[in-house]
């Protein structure tokens, strides 16, 4: 019997993932993990290895489609060594719904999907997106879902909900009516007019727009921003550029020395490196940190793990292989997974104030900005020292302002201060 392949968990907020491409086809053979497809998320491109070894019966999800963690993708046949076309599965459902191999509706695997104890089973991405439109129950349960069994999926409820149109949301039973004249929608979007171009969201391009807009409706956002006396790092860095990369192998980047401060400063002020959870603050012992790249269509963030164990050596040889895999398209799904803390460098492009978007299910993220010459006043005197600016967004539901600028004047020493090799 062929055995259902699953979407696997892609990190700890991650909730779906993107089929970029299928690396193999139907009738052909997959060895136990062998990379089976790429997979898209808001964070990075990767592989996915097949969990089995066999023939591979059927693609459940084509090309360009998101599908929940944990829903069915493929069938692999583990016991046979048939080719797919010969074996007895299922066809792919045509548009209208799941279908038997004949054409004709599917038996109970097209509504097993759909079974629930009171109506609808649906992934919590689809139940939030329901009740963030108020979709009737009755509704979704005359649904017909486009996912594998039956299932309602996200794009489901979006196509339906642009096919309500732009009419007002009726308001609550007992709850306040829009005031007269204001909006009771988001206003829609002027069409594009004849010299406008419409350019189509890449699926990372998408996914990174669903979870910067998840963050900042479900976060409460704060800041806090440093100025940065970076004398002492740079003037080491200068002094021992050229001996690091011929002794290491790797550049000695400026990233390195933000993660190493960034890990000091986690270590004395752990809330920084926090969950919220409506059960109470989840303490992560781990300090995993994520480190935003730049590519072609967006940001990727894998993960540092263990990153306070490493040297600052041991950072940069880290920072040097996932920079360069990125960028390659080979990063794995664990070089993305477990994040605890986020670092993005703006200042690589010039900026010298930013205001980060949190991760959904981190606590802080930290902006490290351009590093630039400026005339301070030191002993009251003016000097030109290079400068920059840390920014610190934090959610403020786990931590307040005060926590914030003692995690941030914790950094400010630590480069104000440093010391070979540290």
């Amino acid at each position: 019997m062929p055995v259902e392949i699953k979407l696997p968990q892609l990190g700890e907020s991650i909730h779906e993932g993107t089929i970029a491409r299928w690396l193999k086809r139907p009738g052909d053979r997959v060895e136990k993990y062998e990379p089976l497809a790429e997979i898209i998320t808001d964070k990075v491109n990767v592989e996915m290895p097949s969990p089995l070894g066999g023939v591979l019966v059927e693609l459940l999800v084509p090309e360009g489609e998101t599908r929940p963690v944990g829903s069915p993708i493929a069938l692999i046949d583990t016991a046979s060594g048939e080719p797919a076309a010969e074996a007895p599965v299922p066809r792919q459902a045509p548009a209208g719904g799941p279908a038997g191999s004949d054409g004709s509706p599917a038996p109970a695997r097209a509504t097993a999907g759909r079974a629930a104890a009171g109506g609808v089973r649906l992934s919590p991405l689809v139940r939030k997106l329901a009740e963030e439109h108020r979709i009737p129950p009755e509704v979704l349960e005359g649904m017909a879902g486009s996912g594998a069994g039956g299932r309602v999926t996200k794009d489901d409820v979006l196509r339906y909900v642009a096919g309500r149109g732009a009419a007002p949301t009726a308001p609550e039973p007992g709850g306040p009516a829009a005031p007269p004249g204001g909006p009771a929608s988001t206003p829609p979007v002027a069409p594009p007019a004849t010299a406008d171009e419409v350019v189509r969201l890449s699926p990372l391009r998408r996914a990174i727009a669903q979870r910067m807009a998840q963050s900042k409706r479900e976060i409460p956002h704060a800041y806090g921003v440093i100025e940065v006396d970076m004398s002492a790092v740079v003037a080491w860095r200068e002094a021992q550029r050229d001996a690091w990369r011929a002794r290491e192998g790797v550049p000695l980047t400026y990233t390195a020395f933000f993660v190493r401060a960034a890990c000091a400063a986690l270590r004395a002020h752990p809330v920084v490196n926090a969950s919220w959870s409506d059960d109470g603050l989840i303490l992560r012992r781990a300090v995993h940190v994520g480190v935003g790249i730049a590519v072609d269509d967006g940001l990727l963030v894998p993960v540092i793990h263990d990153a306070d164990r490493l040297s600052l050596a041991g950072v940069a040889r880290a920072l040097d292989d996932l920079t360069r895999r990125a960028r390659a398209g080979r990063l794995t799904l664990d070089d993305i997974g477990g994040g605890t803390f986020t670092i993005t460098n703006p200042g690589v492009f010039g900026s010298i104030w930013s205001m980060p978007i949190i991760v959904p299910g981190q606590a802080a993220i930290l902006a490290t900005d351009a590093i630039v010459k400026r005339a301070v006043v030191r002993d009251d005197a003016i000097a030109i020292r290079p400068v920059m600016h840390l920014g610190l967004a934090f959610d403020h539901r786990i931590f307040d302002g005060a926590v914030a600028m003692q995690f941030l004047n914790h950094m400010k020493g630590w480069f104000e201060d440093y010391r070979d090799g540290r």
